[in-house]
C-alpha cells in the first residue's frame, strides 16, 4: 500500500492526466519514475486511459494561455465531444433515409420535384439538399 500521506490525491492526479514529473515535485517523491511505479502497483493506467477526456480538458483549458493552432484547439474539441463518459470514442452519425423523405412528399410536391427539381422547403430541413438531389448524390 502507499506509504504517503496524500495517496489519494497523487492517485486523482495521475488519472486526471497531470504530469507524473509534477506530481512527484509537488508531493516530494523522488522523481517520476516512483509515480510510475504507484500507477503499476494500483492499476491506474487503465483508469487513466479511460479517462482521456480529463486530458482533453486540459488541452482546451490552456487554449488561451499557450501559443497553439486554432486547429490544434479544434480538433482537441472535437476529440473531447466523440469520447463519452468512459473513455470510449463515439462517433456519432446522422443518416436520412432518402425513400421516408420521399414518402412523406405529397402528390403535388412529388410532381413539381419530377417535372422540375424542385424539393419542398421541409425538405432541406432534414438533411437533404436540392444541390445533393439533383446531382444524384
Amino acid at each position: 500500500m502507499c506509504r504517503h500521506d496524500h495517496c489519494e490525491e497523487i492517485e486523482g492526479a495521475f488519472v486526471g492526466w497531470r504530469s507524473p514529473a509534477a506530481i512527484a515535485e509537488d508531493y516530494g517523491l523522488a522523481d517520476r519514475a516512483s509515480v510510475y511505479r504507484h500507477a503499476h502497483a494500483l492499476g491506474l493506467f487503465e483508469k487513466r486511459r479511460r479517462n482521456i477526456r480529463a486530458a482533453l480538458e486540459r488541452i482546451i483549458e490552456k487554449a488561451g494561455e499557450v501559443d497553439v493552432t486554432a486547429s490544434a484547439v479544434v480538433a482537441a474539441v472535437q476529440a473531447y465531444a466523440k469520447i463519452n463518459a468512459a473513455g470510449e470514442w463515439i462517433d456519432r452519425t446522422e443518416t436520412v433515409s432518402m425513400n421516408d423523405l420521399f414518402d412523406r412528399m405529397s402528390s403535388v410536391e412529388l410532381e413539381a420535384y419530377a417535372q422540375s427539381g424542385i424539393l419542398p422547403g421541409w425538405f432541406s430541413a432534414v438533411g437533404a439538399t436540392p444541390n445533393d438531389t439533383r446531382k444524384g448524390r
